[in-house]
């Protein structure tokens, strides 16, 4: 039986759930709160009382590293409702509570079209540094049948206050698979987002996720929904041109230009601890994965108990078998894949000679990259670009499958 390994290297990343939305886009299951299309920070009570919760929760949290936050990411929901008044008081509580290196990466997710160039100056002197713009789609008819609060002249306007401010370091995110795209209209809007200069992109594949207004409205596969075919076509496109254009892919969904991958994310993708705060967040430290709940009412009962607790979560930690799993889920998605070392450190012999077998198949095809000699001198383990990634889900499903009989050992 392997034991749950020291927490050797504590968190240093801190993850703000900021859950504020004009409205729910039609492929959207995160936990957010609908604002309509006027309130924002400066003028709602609910993101002031949220901000009053959430900093309770950060001052509640014990510090578990000497060494101060390298990341900090606000993700949402939209972060760019917020006031600068506001993130200046959540950063503020964060490097009270963790202390906030002086070259930490700083991250903050904005949608066009709720913010303005003032909010952008704002938010640069509170501490941003780096801004990851929801774009989702280059052209207004794609947008409108996404449910997207924003246009097309947003973004061009909120890409030309970025370059206003000299912003160093921005990410662009699109989506593929969405209702009516072709691969034509797919390489217009790559090539149009590339025009934009930004210095990161994040490319996903839409997923239909149940309780969403595409649940009810489409079936995986069927039209106006591009077929799978379709799709990893897409994929394999935006791959070819992107790195073309100079942009490392360096995860599956994620290109970036030299020195401009997502500190934070890479924290996530090699399994590293972090603090998670807010409404919907999850945290990972201590080997405890800890998810907060997805209602304001229900987020602001926990935050109580947990401050009157002194900061204690009371969950187990994740079973050895969970840690594997998670460790070969995240860290495949990662062009470096896991190290031989990694591995090792999360299997027992009995899970190394499962591997080995579930994996044989996979690397005959070229799907699974075994760098080292050989199992015994494993020195990485990683998918093969594109292939590998596009077929990442039947990788780990098989892998899945194979471990499920072995227990918590």
């Amino acid at each position: 039986m392997t034991q749950n390994p020291p927490d050797l290297n504590p968190p240093t990343s801190a993850y703000i759930h900021i859950p504020f939305c004009r409205r729910r886009c039609f492929y959207c299951d995160f936990p957010i709160s609908v604002l309509g299309n006027q309130q924002r920070g400066e003028t709602s009570g609910t993101v002031e009382g949220y901000v009053e919760l959430l900093c309770t929760e950060i001052a509640a949290t014990p510090k578990l590293n000497p060494h101060p936050l390298q990341t900090v990411f606000f993700g949402g929901g939209t972060p760019s409702l917020l006031s600068v008044p506001q993130l200046e008081t959540i950063l503020a509580h964060l490097d009270r509570r963790f202390g906030i290196a002086p070259t930490a990466e700083i991250s903050m997710e904005m949608d066009p079209g709720t913010f303005d160039l003032a909010h952008l100056q704002g938010y640069l002197a509170a501490g941003i540094n780096r801004i990851s713009l929801g774009v989702q789609a280059l052209d207004d008819a794609t947008l409108e049948r996404c449910g997207r609060f924003h246009r097309t002249a947003d973004v061009y306007r909120a890409v030309d206050w970025l370059h206003q401010v000299a912003m160093a370091n921005w990410s662009l995110d699109l989506i593929s698979g969405l209702p009516h795209q072709t691969l034509e209209t797919w390489e217009t809007g790559l090539s149009k987002a590339v025009a934009l200069q930004p210095h990161h992109l994040s490319i996903y594949d839409l997923t239909i996720e149940p309780q969403t207004v595409f649940a009810r409205r489409y079936q995986p596969g069927d039209a106006p929904l591009p077929t799978d075919d379709q799709t990893a076509t897409m994929y394999r496109t935006a791959q070819a041109f992107l790195t073309d254009q100079g942009y490392d892919h360096y995860e599956v969904s994620n290109y970036a230009q030299p020195g401009h991958q997502c500190q934070h994310n890479l924290t996530y993708w090699r399994n590293q601890s972090y603090y998670g705060f807010g409404l919907g967040a999850t945290s990972y430290t201590q080997h405890q994965r800890v998810s907060r709940p997805r209602t304001l009412g229900t987020y602001g009962e926990w935050v109580e108990a947990f401050r009157q607790s002194g900061g204690v979560h009371t969950e187990p930690p994740t079973p050895p078998k969970e840690q594997l799993l998670d460790r070969l889920m995240v860290g495949l998605r990662l062009r470096e894949g896991i190290s031989g070392e990694d591995l090792r450190s999360h299997c027992a012999p009995q899970t190394w000679a499962i591997l080995q077998q579930t994996l044989k198949p996979h690397i005959e095809q070229g799907f699974v990259i075994l760098e080292g000699d050989a199992w015994d001198n494993l020195h990485c383990l990683r998918l093969s670009d594109p292939e590998g990634f596009l077929f990442s889900n039947v990788v780990l499903s098989d892998c899945f499958r194979a471990l499920e009989d072995w227990g918590d050992r």
